[in-house]
């Protein structure tokens, strides 16, 4: 029989995407200021994969992943997606666009082996954690690349997106000294 014990903390990140540029530095000075520094920083990624969000936030739209220098225990990524939510709630409370969500939020985590991200919205593939809160395994590491899943959304198939987080999995594996 196996002996439970605590998972090692992950490496949070977040997801953020908008046509705005100023939408994206608030989002990122808003969650700097509760979870602390960034410590490394995507390009921001053209996000024309789907025209899914288009009736929601429009068109031209871009992705920037955060992810930030603390680690976390994997357990508080019901709390980041919940504030997350929150954050983009006011934003479009203030924001004075044609969109009625002008910012799209979603925090997850990453580790040497995946990447989770969080969700509302429950699917075949997901895990429910608590207070309406899912987790899903969107990618997986083996054989030295990021992998897909039937699931993973378009754009963390790509080529630049997995770039980018190999640099997010050596940073880890550094601070977590493995």
């Amino acid at each position: 029989m196996g002996e439970p014990r605590e998972h090692a903390p992950v490496l949070p990140l977040l997801a953020a995407f908008s046509r705005h540029g100023a939408a994206l530095e608030w989002a990122r000075q808003r969650a700097c200021s509760t979870w602390g520094p960034v410590a490394l920083e995507s390009p921001r990624f053209p996000f024309g994969e789907t025209s899914f969000y288009e009736r929601t936030m429009g068109t031209g739209l871009v992705k920037v992943l955060l992810v930030f220098e603390r680690l976390m225990p994997p357990r508080e990524l019901v709390d980041r997606k919940l504030q997350a939510n929150a954050w983009e709630a006011e934003y479009g409370g203030t924001h004075e666009g044609p969109e009625p969500r002008p910012l799209n939020l979603d925090p997850g985590y990453l580790t040497e082996a995946k990447l989770i991200l969080a969700s509302t919205k429950d699917r075949d593939h997901r895990i429910y954690l608590e207070r309406g809160i899912f987790a899903e395994n969107t990618l997986y590491f083996r054989g030295g690349a990021w992998r897909s899943r039937p699931w993973t959304y378009p754009d963390y198939q790509r080529a630049d997106y997995h770039e980018f987080l190999m640099s997010c999995r050596a940073y880890y594996r550094r601070r977590k000294g493995a």
